[in-house]
């Protein structure tokens, strides 16, 4: 159990400053929300305003919460949420989000009697009010998030908090230490840290978490939805070229992507070209630059039972949800992120569904990861862009090399294999421990 979390100067500072950065919060939400309308709802709870509990949702003392951030944080949460009902069946959800992305997948979670709310902002004023509606029996932060009114708001309650599939990379680590007045007693103040990696419990170590033991990566125990699995071999069977990838591409990506399309030439007609920006708030915009670039485009959003056929259009994948869909579609895929100095996209979902991966340079957020995918011969690492489509290319026209290359990405999973069960008995026994 983490120690009571006193006021210090530089939580007092921070404190301010999270106060008077509301009035810019809200303008930021009032313009994520044109582009996403998500971002407009129940924009009291942002702040600490929720609704008072509705009949037989008041679940003071019972909650088991965890916050997942976004997208991302969302679909693994959804992996320990599993876990944890198949060994607490009873168990009440409390859900927390901060994206509109994250908002979303996470609704697919909820079951009768279970609330989702808006993570607060990180003010005294704002989290006070967010412990006192819900008084959760244990919480959990997955992956990264760090608020330190929050940690410490939870701390001085009595309610065990956790930072669970616990990463911290190199750049993250460097950061936090600059910032020890702070950082330091907020990971000092969660009651335990379960980290991905022995490098994550190191660095986390060193910023000042107390870490309790290292159980792997809950995304490696990721079941590829079956209904879109189903499809995406009715789809492929359909197809007469193969399907590559282009998945969660970032901003700045997407130009390497068409320059390095356009100067392999005829070659490029070999396959059929998907490509799904990570963030839906730019699927216009990734559309009319390809359109600028002067490529015929077709959107998902616009098909009917099966993808058009038609020469030398690119895919754009303009959907939220459906990630499994195109993976299961793609004979191999470049992961985005991984092209610009970004960090990269997590490939397990990928290996998940039986499609090879090849990354740049840059993977850093997901690293060892990344590493073992590549000396497994699951994925392959490339210089630059131009390499990428051509390595792609030459993997899907080498049909030997690509079936071995899905069997090593099969074994690799299988594993690895195992975090979300030891994580779910690691909340319980938290939440179960002497206060």
């Amino acid at each position: 159990m983490a120690k009571p979390a006193p006021m210090t100067l530089a939580r007092a500072l921070f404190s301010a400053l999270a106060w008077a950065a509301q009035p810019l919060l809200r303008r930021k939400l009032r313009r994520r929300a044109v582009v996403e309308p998500g971002y407009a709802e129940a924009m009291p709870e942002r702040f600490g305003h929720y609704q008072p509990p509705t009949l037989g949702q008041d679940g003071r003392g019972q909650w088991v919460w965890i916050h997942a951030v976004s997208l991302g944080e969302a679909r693994a949460a959804g992996i320990l949420v599993n876990a944890l009902r198949e060994q607490l069946p009873e168990m009440r959800l409390l859900l927390t989000q901060s994206t509109a992305t994250g908002r979303a997948e996470g609704q697919k979670l909820l079951r009768v009697g279970d609330v989702q709310v808006w993570l607060p902002w990180d003010t005294l004023s704002a989290t006070s009010r967010f412990i006192e509606q819900f008084r959760p029996a244990v919480g959990v932060l997955m992956e990264t998030e760090i608020w330190p009114n929050l940690i410490a708001a939870c701390a001085n309650a009595g309610i065990p908090l956790a930072l669970a599939n616990a990463r911290l990379n190199a750049k993250s680590e460097a950061g936090a230490l600059k910032m020890k007045p702070i950082s330091r007693p907020t990971y000092g103040a969660l009651a335990a840290v379960w980290a991905q990696t022995e490098d994550d419990a190191r660095r986390l170590r060193n910023v000042g978490a107390q870490v309790n033991a290292v159980l792997g990566n809950l995304k490696f125990d990721v079941q590829p939805d079956a209904v879109q699995m189903a499809r995406a071999a009715q789809w492929r069977a359909a197809l007469p070229k193969p399907v590559l990838l282009f998945a969660s591409s970032r901003e700045g990506e997407e130009v390497l992507f068409i320059d390095a399309l356009k100067a392999l030439g005829d070659k490029a007609e070999a396959v059929q070209w998907l490509i799904v920006p990570r963030h839906p708030q730019r699927f216009d915009e990734v559309a009319q630059l390809l359109s600028e670039k002067g490529f015929a485009v077709s959107r998902r959003s616009q098909w009917q039972e099966l993808p058009p056929v038609s020469d030398g259009a690119i895919w754009l994948g303009d959907s939220l949800g459906e990630m499994t869909l195109y993976y299961g579609l793609s004979s191999a895929a470049l992961m985005g992120g991984s092209f610009a100095p970004l960090g990269g996209q997590n490939l397990i979902e990928a290996l998940a569904c039986g499609c090879p991966v090849l990354v740049g340079p840059h993977t850093f957020n997901f690293s060892q990861a990344s590493e073992e995918a590549v000396q497994a011969g699951a994925a392959l690492r490339v210089a630059n862009m131009s390499s990428a489509l051509s390595e792609a290319l030459a993997l899907v026209a080498d049909p030997e090399h690509l079936t071995a290359a899905r069997q090593n990405g099969k074994q690799m999973m299988q594993r690895n294999r195992g975090a979300a069960a030891a994580t779910a008995r690691a909340v319980i026994d938290l939440m179960n421990a002497p206060k």
